[in-house]
């Protein structure tokens, strides 16, 4: 599979013979999927700290890690397009990609299976077209493989195309998905059965890391080969992450708007979903307006845990995994190239890579399959309730088992792709 498989890099002169990898890539996909088999198995346990679960109301540990799967995909897919162009010319190339992107779609369907939507035919039938499939589609098929799919499916048009006409898509794509938010959709994927990753939209905000991967790429493969000096390459890509990270943070400010006054908060305790969540109504700009103190305007930092329901109702300016938001995908867009840039001068520039890092890096989608089977065979013998030392020794277990499963197929030199 192009995106999530090992890619080899490329410099901006393309040759028809494949150039050498890209280590600091590698690395930097090895450390995401290392993250994410970390959040995935720890998150159901209550000696997890909160920073490593899926709150879907702020930025924790555990919601960096899939932008970073996107960003990836964006920086190999411009890697690999780009070479793939030249030598089987365009129709071929962007038939074969969006063959095996389709098959990932399949692949998605087949991995994350909806559970039976009916007993009985006459249920079925009672259910209707939308009944069945409203559930599958905001929680069980739109999942990451799903997401990296879709996603990659819509900015295939540009992929190989100019920066100003990524940029130009990506910042389309994000209106797209304010205006869809403000009609429906953040309402939809916030209520029951609640949505998983921005739900079948998701992919319009999901295209801010993919494309800055692709602008990551532009940066650091010249750096690389060394084609001209270095340096004023990896400031831009510093300055780029930078710039996003500040975005982002500024856009969570909104959710400030959404403070309860404390006379009304114990009268709006059980309401979870703020009134007007995307576009601020006007009595929530004139409270929040009256406030004197400039840190009333300032959202916590991410990785803080905003207060509660009672204090602050969920909208859509928040950086939430759930809804798919703005300010958490452009926050964790910058997040993703700052964390690459450090792997890149680690790898490519003074020649450092981890082993482990590297098996589950180059064999990523094989140990996303695996993870969830070796979870369900060590998770039996776990309760929830399990003290912090009991559960990391699972949690060794857990990685020691998918890093032999994984390991094995690297010595045979068998990597699982679409």
């Amino acid at each position: 599979m192009m995106p999530v498989s090992s890619v080899a890099g490329e410099s901006p002169e393309v040759t028809p013979t494949t150039p050498p990898r890209l280590v600091s890539l590698d690395q930097f996909r090895g450390y995401t999927v290392v993250g994410m088999l970390l959040v995935n198995f720890l998150g159901s346990f209550a000696a997890c700290p909160r920073v490593l679960k899926h709150s879907h109301d702020y930025l924790s540990y555990a919601d960096t890690i899939m932008p970073q799967f996107l960003f990836a995909v964006g920086f190999a897919m411009r890697l690999s397009l780009r070479r793939h162009l030249q030598l089987e010319g365009s129709a071929a190339t962007f038939r074969r990609v969006a063959k095996r992107l389709l098959g990932l779609v399949l692949v998605a369907l087949v991995v994350y299976t909806a559970g039976r939507r009916a007993e009985t035919w006459d249920s079925l039938q009672q259910l209707g077209v939308w009944g069945a499939l409203e559930e599958p589609l905001k929680r069980t098929w739109f999942q990451t493989l799903m997401h990296i799919a879709v996603t990659s499916l819509w900015i295939l048009p540009v992929v190989h195309r100019s920066a100003a006409l990524r940029i130009s898509w990506m910042c389309v794509s994000a209106a797209m998905h304010l205006a869809l938010s403000y009609g429906f959709n953040f309402i939809w994927v916030n209520t029951p059965p609640n949505g998983i990753d921005g739900g079948p939209l998701g992919f319009l905000t999901w295209t801010i890391p993919a494309l800055v991967g692709t602008l990551a790429c532009d940066l650091f493969v010249p750096a690389r080969d060394n084609v001209q000096d270095p340096l004023p390459r990896l400031r831009h890509a510093a300055a780029l992450a930078l710039f996003l990270l500040a975005v982002g943070y500024v856009c969570s400010c909104g959710t400030r708007f959404y403070d309860v006054p404390e006379i009304a908060q114990e009268s709006l305790r059980e309401i979870k979903l703020a009134a007007s969540p995307v576009i601020p109504g006007h009595e929530q700009v004139q409270q929040k307006l009256t406030k004197k103190d400039w840190r009333s305007y300032l959202a916590e930092p991410p990785f803080v845990p905003p207060p509660d329901i009672s204090e602050r109702k969920w909208n859509y300016w928040m950086m939430s995994q759930r809804s798919g938001s703005l300010s958490y995908l452009t926050f964790s867009a910058g997040l993703a190239l700052l964390v690459y840039l450090l792997f890149y001068l680690a790898c490519d520039g003074w020649d450092w890579q981890l082993a482990f890092f590297r098996t589950f890096g180059t064999n990523a989608l094989l140990a996303y399959v695996l993870h969830d089977q070796v979870g369900d065979a060590v998770k039996p013998f776990m309760p929830a309730d399990a003290p912090g030392w009991y559960v990391t020794g699972g949690l060794l277990v857990f990685f020691a088992i998918t890093w032999l499963f994984v390991r094995s197929f690297e010595k045979r030199g068998i990597y699982l792709r679409v």
